[in-house]
């Protein structure tokens, strides 16, 4: 998604900023026309001795209060209902951005930056715009005023609060520039506490099952003790500069005092006017006061805004052509032809080698078997397939045509895919197996889908059964619980394509068996099955054996198991294999496949 500079979202809500802003210069305007009648009560009615004025002074003071408090409330109002609706509009921009952006950018990025990007960074910005950004204009349309009257009233008394606006600003801009180098580092250090409390807590189990707490506990407070030298060296900066402000706040109505009340006795100054100065004095202090403060939050707002600019600076490296072909049915015919695929590392220079002239092909409604130890390759293919990434060389077909030039919703839409690494999300079990097909699917579809990936048993013995809200990750659940809930996530799709990657490591080999059954019974369904059992492939119509990134076997179960190598070794790994065992498996395997013949 194209970003939106910031200028954008405030021109897109410029009548309510207009509105706002006239509401506070009204009630800046008002409050500071209360020190002119109280001139006007000293000189005309205390010292002039016109009573008759009192009650029209005093009725204009309550005037002035009430239209101010009218005014403010408006004020006040109008700016939270902007900063609210731009907040939104920017969380929902970046959110769609980061959804855009490739696989490879979530390799290098971690979830709590991008956490802290969406909240903290975000928040940062709109109070920038909003209250920040309200006190801002106040302060200078307060100032403004303040000034024009205190120089209509003596300009030689004006000139001493001129001066210290002067000095103040100069100290605020000297305090700005030493906090946006500390902002910008508070904030890289905010993203990655957030990462490492996001881990710890997603993988608690695993760090209480290792006994890792004291470490992470550890590794948690190094982190917090670098969060806290950061703020404490903010506040260090902060207190350094903030007590010039408060010294000439302080300073400057007595300063005042003393040389308008010279004025006064020398009969240059009437005792209204110094009135009058001393109380415009006492407002111009608070706006001093506040430009530390200010600048504080606009330059953790201007730091915010350039970790959000970085964001909008990544570009999507998987894009689909402007007019994708848009195939009337996809078949489900896959053909990999001499791919090669090459990945770089965060922080690499240069790319490493993961797949190396890959080339087969799965027949519509047929079966590929894919086995090789870890990290051999097996699922880069199924992330090309669903062009996560794009092949470094060679092509990737579907019904004949590059995926390349596919519509990406078309592809993978058309792929159900139950993925090694089992996430589901903290919902009930209806919506987990809807996902991607909510409007479509009904109950009676999820329960069918259930009862095929042999998850019905368990479910239905839950209280609210298909309405139980899985917790978080599928906490609660066993990993074969979780594994057969992501198959019948797939199996409810009904797409052409069905790819299992190692889905049913947590099963045990009756349940295994069973799905295998309701596998084989899908006979217009292409199916890729990666998997390290054999028991899992060996029904395949194909099996290929990667090593190295690149096939080493392919064949039938009885191809392989006759050339005695990689496969043949895993087969007898598994079935502890003596030579009477594996003849025997054989022979049975045979005549599995004569009676489903």
């Amino acid at each position: 998604m194209k970003q939106k500079k910031l200028s954008t979202y405030i021109w897109e809500q410029r009548f309510r900023y207009l509105f706002a802003a006239f509401c506070l210069v009204m009630g800046v305007s008002l409050d500071l026309i209360s020190p002119q009648l109280t001139k006007r009560i000293i000189d005309d009615v205390i010292v002039g001795g016109q009573l008759e004025k009192l009650n029209f002074l005093l009725a204009g003071i309550l005037t002035v209060g009430v239209g101010r408090f009218f005014f403010q409330y408006f004020k006040e109002y109008t700016f939270d209902i902007t900063g609210i609706r731009i907040a939104a509009k920017m969380r929902r921009h970046l959110f769609d951005h980061i959804q855009s952006l490739s696989a490879d950018f979530f390799d290098r990025t971690n979830t709590g930056e991008l956490m802290a990007r969406l909240k903290d960074d975000i928040d940062r910005i709109c109070d920038g715009l909003t209250f920040v950004g309200m006190l801002l204009l106040e302060v200078t349309v307060h100032t403004s005023i303040i000034l024009f009257f205190m120089y209509r009233l003596d300009a030689r008394l004006a000139v001493v609060p001129t001066a210290a606006m002067v000095i103040a600003a100069t100290i605020a801009v000297t305090m700005e520039k030493k906090l946006d180098s500390v902002y910008e580092a508070i904030s890289e250090e905010t993203a990655t506490l957030n990462t490492i409390a996001e881990e710890n807590l997603a993988g608690v189990r695993t760090v209480k099952a290792f006994a890792r707490e004291k470490f992470e506990i550890k590794k948690f407070l190094s982190h917090n003790k670098k969060y806290y030298d950061l703020n404490m060296r903010q506040s260090k900066i902060f207190v350094t500069y903030y007590p010039y402000l408060s010294f000439i706040t302080k300073l400057l109505p007595l300063i005042i005092l003393l040389f308008g009340g010279y004025l006064t006795m020398q009969g240059e100054l009437s005792l209204g006017s110094l009135g009058a100065f001393v109380e415009y004095s006492m407002n111009i202090v608070w706006p001093m006061e506040m430009l530390g403060w200010l600048t504080n939050s606009f330059s953790a707002a201007v730091a915010s805004n350039r970790k959000l600019n970085r964001i909008y600076a990544e570009k999507p490296s998987i894009v689909e052509k402007e007019s994708p072909i848009l195939l009337e049915k996809v078949h489900g015919r896959i053909a990999f032809s001499h791919v090669s695929f090459s990945k770089l590392d965060p922080g690499a220079t240069v790319p490493y080698e993961i797949l190396k002239d890959i080339s087969f092909a799965v027949e519509e409604g047929k079966s590929l078997g894919i086995m090789g130890a870890t990290g051999a390759g097996k699922s880069s293919i199924i992330h090309l397939l669903q062009r996560f990434y794009d092949t470094t060389e060679g092509s990737v077909r579907i019904d004949g045509v590059d995926v390349k030039d596919l519509s990406l919703e078309q592809l993978r839409g058309s792929i159900s895919l139950v993925m090694q690494d089992v996430f589901l999300f903290s919902d009930t079990i209806t919506e987990n197996v809807k996902l991607g097909k909510r409007e479509r699917l009904d109950r009676h579809a999820v329960i069918h889908a259930s009862r095929e990936a042999q998850a019905s048993g368990f479910i239905e013995q839950m209280d609210k059964q298909y309405d139980t809200v899985i917790g978080e990750r599928g906490v609660g659940l066993s990993g074969g619980q979780k594994q057969r809930i992501s198959i019948a996530r797939a199996l409810a799709k009904k797409n052409p394509i069905l790819v299992l990657d190692d889905s049913t490591s947590a099963l045990d080999m009756e349940t295994e068996q069973l799905i295998q059954d309701t596998l084989r019974r899908l006979e217009n369904t292409t199916k890729i099955i990666i998997a390290h059992r054999i028991s899992s492939v060996m029904h395949a119509d194909e099996i290929i054996v990667l090593e190295n990134g690149s096939i080493k076997e392919r064949g039938t179960h009885e191809t392989l198991m006759a050339l005695r190598g990689l496969y043949y070794q895993t087969y007898a790994a598994q079935y502890q294999g003596t030579e009477s065992n594996l003849v025997k498996c054989q022979e049975e395997n045979k005549k599995d496949f004569l009676e489903e013949g």
